[in-house]
């Protein structure tokens, strides 16, 4: 018999399948699910119910005990535990999980998330070979199978056939539009790469893209105008697209960049959403409460813009991100880290108190930046340490230590940047056009190496622990509608993201007194407490805490996804 018992037979025994015993009778419900409070994700308040499941969809609610004598082939009793749809990630970066991994993406599961979204600046597909020049080439032999006309839907059913543990979907990565038309090269796009890049957005949200996603301080996706960027979101309007940015600033040009966002919405026709919205740096974190308020008033004024964020003050990106973005120019940011001539011209520009690009650097201060991911044996030393210690050890300034650091690794190297304050955390979390992403990918403790940042294991748990048990700041009810149907809807991704009759069986049970984050900076593979029981598509992926090797991930498409 196909069940939890039976199917996932070793992880669920050492459970002892507790709570659960075998119904016979006609047409029976898969499962009954009775005893818990539900939050069914629509923002109303809680109430006490029963829920059945047949195949992957939620089939019936009723008051308790409305299905104390239908037949079943399997009951759980959640008594004293929430019952809520299953969180959806709209900022996922595992990417690299989906592709090299085994599926199950422990540290999203654990944390009750269903669903994941990529695309942030970069996707898989499509595949030429220009985005092949800049690939891992342990990847290139997958990465062949996603050329030609319908490659982002190819990448998309791979992920799929491959096997996973949650739903995903995608964005269309802005740079990796750019990428395929022009590789790494700076300036506008001469009039047939622009019609390349215009017939690769068409052909994506005809593949099921959700939009296009931009990341405006990494390169190549930098380098790419305002106008380039209206011009390609024109093409995604006619599909029911999405534009999703990191903007060009979270930092000293915060406010212009915000209205470039609500710019390219405005002309080109489309809904804005904000990659985790922040103020960065101690002197910008007043302009908040200013980012806040314009985007009020466009919604006021009409325009579809809103955001996202994870609840953390410290966000997490390369080292490469105190350089000039023209360092990185067609691929030569190695060559120039070699020449003493280049390095005095990034050194002028790193000096420099404030610039047209995005020094985290100098807004986090080196006492403020965290190396993560380092790799040679003769930096694993300075691993968790801070970018000033470093540079005190090897009696260089921080410049220097910078220039040395990615010369001798020869990748970006994972980097935390304290940036934030917990006030304008709190304060953006409270916005009713916030939702929650992770801005992370997916890990499995006893497999990952070396840190990461603690929002790939704690996100979720996080704000259902601290803000809304502990602080108060947020109902119980508000805040899973962030996690669920706020993303559902904004995404307009169709019968999920609410426990109701007819959706699709993306559920998460968990105790409101347990909930709660475990990872930190300083020992970030710790998996969240307090999440019991999750199910997708009806099939449970995560029993009493443990992965139950289950993976009945499904593709979420994009609104205009044609067959």
């Amino acid at each position: 018999m196909r069940t939890p018992c039976g199917l996932w037979l070793t992880l669920v025994l050492v459970s002892g399948c507790a709570g659960l015993r075998p119904v016979s009778g006609p047409e029976p419900y898969d499962w009954i699910i009775t005893g818990g409070r539900i939050v069914d994700g629509s923002g109303n308040p809680w109430f006490y119910g029963d829920v059945a499941l047949r195949g992957d969809r939620i089939v019936r609610i009723t008051p308790p005990g409305g299905l104390q004598g239908a037949p079943a082939r399997r009951r759980l009793n959640i008594s004293g535990l929430v019952l809520s749809p299953g969180f959806i990630d709209i900022q996922s970066h595992s990417r690299e999980a989906f592709l090299r991994g085994d599926g199950r993406v422990l540290s999203k599961v654990t944390q009750g998330v269903t669903t994941e979204i990529l695309g942030e600046g970069w996707t898989d597909a499509p595949v030429n070979e220009r985005t092949l020049e800049t690939a891992d080439p342990a990847l290139r032999p997958v990465l062949e199978r996603f050329r030609g006309p319908r490659g982002f839907r190819a990448w998309l059913e791979y992920l799929q056939d491959r096997g996973l543990s949650v739903n995903v979907g995608s964005f269309l990565g802005a740079s990796t539009v750019r990428q395929y038309a022009m590789g790494m090269a700076v300036g506008p796009p001469s009039p047939e790469a622009l019609d390349t890049m215009r017939a690769v957005v068409r052909r994506a949200m005809e593949d099921g893209a959700f939009g296009l996603a931009s990341a405006l301080i990494y390169p190549p996706g930098n380098f790419a105008s305002t106008e380039e960027l209206i011009a390609l979101c024109r093409e995604i309007a006619p599909y029911g697209g999405l534009y999703i940015t990191h903007m060009r600033s979270e930092a000293d040009r915060l406010l212009e960049a915000l209205e470039e966002a609500i710019r390219i919405g405005r002309e080109a026709g489309v809904p804005v959403e904000i990659y985790h919205l922040k103020a960065a740096g101690v002197r910008n974190w007043p302009k908040a409460r200013q980012a806040i308020a314009r985007i009020d008033s466009a919604r006021r004024g009409g325009l579809d813009v809103a955001a996202n964020m994870y609840p953390y003050t410290a966000g997490g990106t390369g080292l490469t991100a105190c350089l000039p973005p023209w360092a990185a120019a067609d691929g030569r940011l190695l060559d120039n880290l070699r020449d003493p001539q280049m390095r005095q011209r990034m050194r002028a520009e790193m000096e420099k108190s404030t610039t047209d690009w995005e020094n985290l650097c100098q807004l986090a201060t080196p006492e403020g930046v965290l190396l993560l991911g380092l790799r040679r044996p003769e930096h694993r030393r300075f691993v968790g340490r801070r970018l000033s210690e470093v540079a005190a050890e090897w009696g260089k300034d921080w410049i220097e230590t910078v220039f040395d650091l990615l010369l001798a690794e020869e990748q970006p190297i994972s980097t935390v940047y304290f940036l934030m304050s917990e006030e304008n955390v709190r304060l953006t979390l409270q916005q009713p056009w916030i939702k929650i992403g992770t801005d992370a990918g997916g890990f499995d403790p006893d497999s990952a190496r070396g840190p990461v940042h603690p929002r790939a294991y704690g996100t979720y748990p996080r704000i259902l622990g601290r803000y809304v048990r502990q602080e108060g700041l947020l109902s119980l009810e508000e805040a899973v509608r962030r996690m669920s149907s706020a993303v559902a809807n904004r995404l307009m991704i169709r019968n999920r993201g609410q426990i109701q009759e007819g959706f699709y069986a993306d559920l998460v049970i968990f105790d409101p007194d347990r909930i709660q984050d475990r990872a930190t900076f300083e020992n970030p593979h710790q998996l969240s407490g307090g999440v019991r029981y999750v199910f997708v598509n009806g099939v449970p992926v995560l029993w009493e805490g443990r992965h139950t090797g289950a993976r009945p991930g499904r593709i979420v498409w994009g609104p205009g996804q044609r067959e």
